[in-house]
């Protein structure tokens, strides 16, 4: 269930006899009423993970998303892990006025190098630029065998983090697409791919068409472009709207060749991704 469903639902969850609501969790702790509200964003971002699932939350800043996560009976724990002090010290003040220090770890990490081999069946990565997502998943060893699930929310580069994802030996099994102020953060699931994994469609198709497809579905998303994601598609219509925007001021001068011809490329390829937009059928493993 997405995080939209669920915020127009209403309903997060129900614990121990309490209906939560919206994207908080209320509860009374020495008479002072303790909240955790999530943002749009990160509302999502739990909405993905598995129920059940050991959380590491690599980055975990204030350590919001693992309290939500253990408040409302989502996750039986967390690790919280922060390459810096500040933010693990924030995030361990937040786990204490919750008392879920006995359900939530945190240590100083960078990256998953202080995560343990069985202590985690979800990694979380979020708010990271995108080639510093690669580097966290690609070190020699850096994912557990127990780790079966990646959320990942990179700000940047997301073909670079999407073609990482399939290096690793996952595959994209959901993703979703928030709007927030402006900003639009695009994220997603990816499972541990099984050995034997080849999708019959692709043997099918030629070389030119498979890669055509590929190169499209890590730049916009294999999911979203099937669920025909409406924050995608508001998504490619402002960067076509920009794109072409910057184009007519650049017809103007004859210095920028170079650039007018990315810009070019990046035109057809908005184009290209909405006339497409209902055409996708993506293949899971």
């Amino acid at each position: 269930m997405t995080a939209g469903r669920l915020q127009a639902e209403g309903v997060i969850g129900l614990t121990a006899g309490m209906l939560l609501r919206s994207d908080s969790v209320s509860d009374c702790m020495e008479g002072k009423k303790m909240t955790v509200k999530l943002s749009g964003r990160m509302s999502a971002l739990a909405a993905l993970v598995t129920p059940g699932h050991r959380l590491a939350d690599v980055g975990c800043d204030h350590g919001y998303i693992p309290i939500f996560l253990c408040r409302t009976g989502r996750i039986p724990s967390a690790v919280a892990m922060d390459i810096n002090q500040g933010p693990l010290e924030r995030a361990e003040r937040n786990i204490a006025a919750y008392g879920l220090q006995g359900r939530i770890q945190t240590r100083i990490s960078d990256g998953l190098r202080a995560l343990g081999e069985d202590e985690a069946d979800t990694v979380l990565i979020a708010g990271m630029g995108g080639y510093l997502v690669k580097r966290i998943l690609t070190e020699e060893g850096a994912i557990p065998e127990s780790v079966v699930e990646l959320i990942l929310q990179p700000q940047s580069d997301l073909a670079e983090v999407r073609r990482c994802v399939r290096e690793v030996g996952f595959f994209i099994a959901d993703e979703d697409m928030v709007e927030e102020e402006g900003k639009f953060y695009p994220m997603m699931k990816a499972r541990r791919r099984a050995a034997d994994c080849f999708p019959e469609e692709d043997a099918r198709r030629t070389v030119a068409e498979v890669i055509n497809r590929q190169d499209m579905e890590d730049l916009f998303g294999p999911v979203l472009l099937e669920k025909r994601h409406p924050v995608l598609k508001r998504w490619l219509e402002k960067e076509l709207r920009t794109t072409e925007a910057i184009l007519s001021r650049l017809d103007a001068n004859p210095r920028v060749r170079s650039r007018k011809q990315e810009l070019l490329g990046k035109e057809r390829l908005l184009q290209e991704a909405l006339r497409r937009y209902s055409e996708y059928s993506h293949i899971k493993c």
